[in-house]
């Protein structure tokens, strides 16, 4: 791993003496996830990732988990190629540990695991914000580690504009997909789009040899009608839908068989946003997620399927800043549904929760504060009570320094209470975590930035075994966790060059038995260059991880590795351009999780149509 960090330091190094010379032109970016109010990129006091549409469109990804993997903190866990299982890792937390949202309303299913990254087609996303650290404050369960907003592809106004394109890549891998922004006058605006996506995949476990393929169907719809110059009205649809092909162990022969699973994920709102003249502002949305997923084989018990239905209404209101003080305070309600069937163990129940919020955030000359406190009435549990507070000066010559802390929690899903080994007497998981951090601007181009974070995390639930002899046992809060790290980061945006380098270490530590967490490295380092020359555009990143832990007796250790991607567009014209990537440059041999194989050289071509 030392040899693969210099490497990438002395890429970090030359990207820097290659761009620091330029023009420079500060850009502006707002956020939204970070306050749940749109406010500036560089006041925002928590480490934010934005990845744009022009991010996405570059990167060729054939799913998001794919353009989260670009960043340092966020460790991907992918059971096979493309298409399988995905677990996402921020900043060493558990896999379920992270809130993912799409366009404001929650997908994390209500059964066990995280949000179905492996099935959301980044042709539909228009960005994508990342924010560490916790946020149970505004956002309730699971936002120990992180969010992650996911925001479709919206309309425009006053004007249309149209898009199409294909792709081709290895595994027999290709793709279609197409946009219509359409506005029609002044005050309607409509947005369609979709994508299919298919492809012979590739064998899953180490093992075996025989390739899985996986389809994938998207779709898309959204309007918005200015009801007056206040009031504006929104719906949006989502939905993916598809098919997933995978190996089952037999434990005979031969040792694997044939198996699939049909999934759905899905994603309906109606929304309204009301402007006051005097800066009042409410907005109040219905929505309904669906995330289905069936296995088509059975076992001995019959089919297994794991089935959520979420509906949820919510209001947030966001006073007049008055004396420097933006107050904002919502509610929000959640019916959920869980079905599933396990092996034969079965469920079928509905949770109630709701939860509300009040936040201030404040500014006086240098010095910028944000203070939130949420409250969560669950029904399985009780009451959970989280906070946020953070404060940051702004010191001459660019130089921004944030304290920050927070409290978060993980309420136990359906699975955790009434599936394999379930226990309805659970408590919640609960963190607390605090962090600072230095943002120092070079010019009004280039930005450094470090922060260090303690998060420490009590009543993991884990399965507790009772009886050795037969597996007997339940769920119980046993566990004890503490991930410490820091994180360095460098960023360069220019009219022709644009890098980055981003590096974490951590030491996520099960303080139970003092193991290291599996399946988080504790150093990652992404390095990324782009060159835009005109009608050609040139990228090239690399990603280097530490070595995991792994499950086993005795645990496994997986090594370390890099990866290194290259990507190339040419506008041809002003509407056609043709794009290519290639993935795993060098055929670097890597594990994610053992036993499962992993992409090695592969590459994508495609082309894209668009216009005005």
């Amino acid at each position: 791993m030392n040899r693969i960090v210099t490497r990438l330091a002395l890429c970090a190094a030359t990207s820097l003496i290659a761009t620091a010379a330029l023009a420079q032109d500060e850009l502006e970016e707002t956020v939204v996830t970070a306050t749940r109010t749109r406010v500036p990129l560089d006041s925002v006091g928590a480490s934010v990732i934005v990845i744009t549409r022009d991010d996405i469109e570059r990167s060729l990804a054939s799913d998001v988990s794919e353009l989260l993997q670009q960043h340092a903190g966020l460790e991907i866990a992918r059971t096979g190629g493309p298409g399988q299982q995905t677990s996402l890792f921020l900043r060493g937390t558990e896999s379920n540990h992270t809130v993912v949202l799409l366009d404001g309303v929650r997908i994390n299913p209500g059964t066990i695991g995280g949000a179905a990254l492996q099935n959301i087609s980044p042709e539909s996303l228009e960005r994508i914000e990342i924010v560490k650290g916790p946020r149970s404050s505004l956002y309730g369960t699971d936002a120990i580690g992180g969010v992650i907003q996911l925001f479709t592809r919206g309309s425009r106004r006053d004007s249309s504009a149209f898009s199409a394109g294909a792709t081709s890549g290895t595994d027999s891998t290709r793709q279609l997909f197409g946009d219509a922004l359409i506005g029609a006058g002044d005050n309607l605006r409509f947005g369609l789009g979709g994508s299919y996506a298919e492809s012979d995949g590739m064998p899953v476990y180490v093992a075996d040899d025989s390739d899985r393929g996986w389809r994938n169907v998207t779709g898309r719809a959204s309007v918005e009608f200015d009801a007056s110059e206040s009031l504006t009205l929104r719906g949006r649809a989502w939905r993916t839908a598809g098919r997933t092909e995978y190996s089952s162990q037999t434990f005979s022969d031969p040792p694997y068989a044939n198996a699939s699973q049909d999934f759905v994920n899905s994603v309906y709102s109606i929304e309204a946003d009301y402007r006051a003249s005097n800066d009042l502002k409410l907005r109040a949305s219905v929505n309904r997620a669906r995330d289905d997923l069936d296995q088509l084989q059975a076992n001995f018990a019959g089919f297994d399927f794991a089935h959520t239905r979420r509906d949820s209404y919510e209001a947030q209101v966001d006073l007049p800043v008055v004396g420097g003080h933006l107050v904002s305070f919502g509610i929000q309600r959640s019916d959920e549904n869980t079905i599933a069937n396990s092996f034969g163990t079965e469920f079928d129940q509905d949770t109630a929760v709701t939860q509300g919020f009040v936040q201030d955030q404040f500014t006086a000359g240098i010095v910028t504060a944000r203070i939130a406190v949420g409250g969560v009435d669950h029904e399985t549990f009780g009451s959970e009570l989280t906070w946020n507070a953070e404060v940051g000066a702004l010191f001459g010559g660019g130089t921004r320094l944030t304290l920050a802390a927070g409290k978060a929690f993980r309420a136990p899903d359906s699975s955790d209470r009434f599936g394999f080994g379930g226990n309805p007497a659970l408590d919640p998981e609960v963190s607390r975590q605090v962090e600072i951090t230095l943002k120092q601007k070079i010019g009004e181009r280039q930005q450094v930035w470090v922060s260090a974070f303690d998060n420490r995390i009590r009543d993991l639930i884990n399965y507790f075994v009772v009886d050795f002899d037969t597996f007997e046992g339940e769920n119980r809060n046993i566990d004890r966790a503490r991930i410490a790290g820091g994180e360095l980061g460098y960023e360069y945006r220019g009219e022709a060059w644009r890098a980055r380098a981003e590096l974490t270490l951590q030491d996520p530590r099960d303080e139970s038995t003092d193991e290291r967490l599996l399946r988080r490295s504790r150093q990652s380092l992404i390095v990324a260059v782009n060159r835009d020359m005109g009608p050609i555009d040139l990228g090239l990143d690399a990603a280097a991880f530490g070595n995991r832990k792994e499950f086993g007796l005795p645990t496994v250790t997986l090594e370390s590795y890099m990866l290194v991607n290259a990507t190339v567009r040419w506008r041809a014209t002003s509407a056609l351009t043709l794009q290519g990537r290639l993935e795993n440059a060098f055929d670097e041999d890597y594990t994610l999780v053992e036993g499962y194989r992993t992409r090695g050289r592969a590459y994508t071509i495609g082309v894209r149509y668009s216009f005005d």
